[in-house]
């Protein structure tokens, strides 16, 4: 069967609806193609990543400045490398003190990567065998660090300082004072992760990584030995409490007799006193009385007065009976003799 085809005011063959539909998937084949290989060129590079360019392998190059660069289509490949603070949780491990106790230390990392290109050519670019590499080296130091210290010791460089309060000595209580001054001071010791740090400051030049800090989130004790150190702790800590009740109450007992010590002498010194006041004010009295009776006219009454003043104290009492002879002063009252 013949085909047919149309023609234009000038004698033209109009092309044929298929020949139409062939171009234009054409054009959206060729199109696909061009989006996929300028895909393939492109290379998108984020603030918080590397990107190593590899050609059948090796690392040509690395891209750490963000923004769009480019790589040769199916020859270069790329790889990511985190440019940020990475987090590693380290399994909690046994440790032994040198005094032979068993402590569990939990601790994590937190680290980055500063040289992509050396952390790929000795790690391999890989995240695990860099978090592997860490976990080895952070358990050796931890526990070299650990094997030469006590347990105690490990205790308080927990946090790195601890406070100490410093008590005056018994020598320097006087009579004068009678209070006993305290200070506390912060005593700064070296810290656990300053220990463990100090080992490990290799990483960078090594590996093309840097650990920043080392923290232990928790020392605990194994659970078979945890009750019998418990109670060894506390005989300990009742003993040093002990030991502080004794010396305040031997304190206590030097600022009681010192006080007592010095009230005895006040009392004593006041009653000194008093009683030369009092002789000063009877002979005063009696230097006046002499001087008053001095003469002949008043000696009889100033005896009169006397002998009043004795018959007054003699009646006091239930019984008021006065047996006197005729020659006494208070007679000679009732006899009209003065």
């Amino acid at each position: 069967m013949a085909e047919f085809e149309s023609f234009d005011s000038k004698g033209n063959p109009k092309p044929s609806k298929d020949k139409k539909g062939s171009k234009i998937w054409v054009f959206w084949v060729v199109l696909i193609v061009a989006l996929i290989a300028v895909k393939a060129c492109l290379v998108v590079t984020y603030e918080n990543q590397y990107k190593l360019i590899r050609r059948f392998g090796k690392v040509e190059r690395v891209i750490g400045t963000p923004g769009i660069s480019f790589k040769i289509p199916f020859i270069e490949t790329v790889d990511i490398v985190p440019d940020e603070i990475l987090l590693y949780d380290l399994p909690a491990s046994d440790v032994i003190t040198s005094d032979k106790k068993t402590m569990i230390v939990d601790s994590y990392v937190l680290w980055r990567v500063t040289d992509p290109l050396k952390f790929a050519q000795t790690l391999g670019g890989s995240i695990t065998n860099a978090e592997n590499r860490i976990d080895n080296l952070v358990y050796n130091a931890t526990k070299n660090t650990i094997s030469n210290m006590t347990q105690d010791a490990v205790i308080l460089s927990r946090d790195g300082k601890m406070t100490v309060t410093v008590t005056a000595d018994d020598s320097d209580v006087t009579s004068r004072d009678m209070t006993v001054e305290e200070e506390t001071a912060v005593v700064e010791i070296t810290s656990l992760t300053e220990e463990i740090m100090a080992q490990i400051n290799h990483v960078e030049e090594q590996y093309g990584i840097v650990i920043l800090t080392v923290d232990v989130k928790k020392l605990d004790l194994p659970d078979d030995n945890k009750q019998a150190v418990y109670t060894r702790m506390i005989s300990e800590r009742e003993n040093i409490a002990a030991q502080y009740n004794a010396e305040g109450l031997a304190q206590a007992q030097i600022i009681m007799n010192t006080t007592d010590r010095e009230v005895a002498i006040t009392i004593s010194n006041a009653e000194a006193q008093a009683e030369a006041i009092i002789a000063e004010g009877e002979a005063e009295y009696m230097r006046i009385l002499s001087d008053a009776y001095n003469d002949e006219s008043k000696a009889d009454f100033y005896n009169y007065v006397r002998a009043l003043d004795a018959l007054k104290i003699s009646m006091n009492g239930s019984d008021n009976t006065i047996i006197l002879s005729e020659d006494s002063p208070i007679a000679s009252i009732f006899y009209g003799n003065y």
